[in-house]
């Protein structure tokens, strides 16, 4: 018996949608009581990639009223010259979030810039405190893509309690915080990588999988228990039939007759990182007050 409702796509942009309604309906209250929530986007250097990144992130910002700065810095940019910028938004009252658009160039130590930016406007929650405040269980700002994972999960599945998630790979941005969610959601997880054993035999346990490796097609129909709920993190190009297309980590077309649900690639996962990095500078907000009033009820959460 299936463990979800019947088969049925995952609309990632539906409910980033829905993300970006509820965000704006925040950020109009907030201005109605003369709070202008801002975002800081730092990009270094002309990745095209990133720059893409960097507008939609802007525009979206935009849309839903969120005051948008950005800081473009030439690729030559020292590590010293970005550190003083991040501690000058950092001071500023008017920025709730910052966000560095990694990668950064080699000659600076990503750690290092990440760890300079406060926690408390860390909203693609890289920062130790927020790892580790997250795996604690606190009330902290958590990497954007997990959880907006988590809501795609929540609208599809209702309760997740008691059920069994395997988490397919296990980097800082992905893996790892979306097992610390998951957890928290009362399920039970396993997360596997390239060095477990028998991949497929311990994916066909699960009633969730979520798959994160950056390797397309790697889980085929064998790998899912029927009725499992699967999202796809993973973005991958492939050439195929002499064109050029985007696929995930999940063979997309063997899995769907015999999963419960599925997200697309794309249309699914990818666009609830944007969503929830704009809700995440409203938590941001939210957590700054709290500090600055430690008395105030918290009103956000971050999923």
């Amino acid at each position: 018996m299936n463990a979800f409702p019947s088969l049925k796509l995952i609309d990632g942009k539906a409910t980033a949608a829905r993300v970006l309604a509820e965000v704006r309906e925040q950020v109009q209250t907030l201005r109605q009581g003369g709070v202008q929530p801002g975002l800081a986007v730092v990009l270094v250097g002309a990745d095209a990639a990133s720059q893409v990144y960097v507008r939609n992130k802007v525009l979206r910002a935009e849309e839903v009223g969120i005051r948008s700065l950005e800081h473009r810095l030439p690729a030559d940019t020292t590590q010293a010259q970005l550190l003083t910028l991040i501690d000058r938004l950092n001071r500023d009252s008017e920025v709730n979030g910052i966000l560095v658009q990694l990668p950064l160039p080699q000659h600076v130590d990503e750690h290092c810039i990440l760890q300079a930016i406060s926690p408390l406007k860390d909203v693609d929650g890289f920062h130790s405190e927020n790892v580790g405040g997250l795996a604690q269980g606190r009330d902290v700002l958590t990497p954007c893509t997990p959880s907006g994972c988590m809501r795609l999960l929540r609208d599809a599945c209702g309760e997740l309690r008691g059920k069994h998630a395997v988490v397919v790979g296990r980097s800082n941005i992905v893996g790892k915080p979306m097992a610390a969610l998951l957890l928290q959601a009362d399920c039970t997880v396993t997360m596997v990588h390239s060095q477990s054993r028998d991949l497929p035999a311990l994916c066909r346990q699960a009633d969730i999988v979520v798959a994160a490796v950056g390797k397309p097609k790697l889980i085929g129909a064998e790998w899912l228990k029927p009725g499992a709920v699967v999202i796809d993190v993973g973005i991958n190009r492939i050439e195929e039939g002499g064109h050029s297309r985007l696929v995930g980590d999940v063979d997309f077309a063997a899995a769907l007759p015999q999963v419960a649900a599925i997200t697309p690639v794309p249309g699914g996962v990818g666009p609830m990182t944007i969503a929830y990095l704009l809700k995440n500078t409203l938590l941001a907000l939210d957590l700054q007050q709290q500090a600055a009033h430690p008395e105030r009820t918290p009103c956000l959460s971050p999923c």
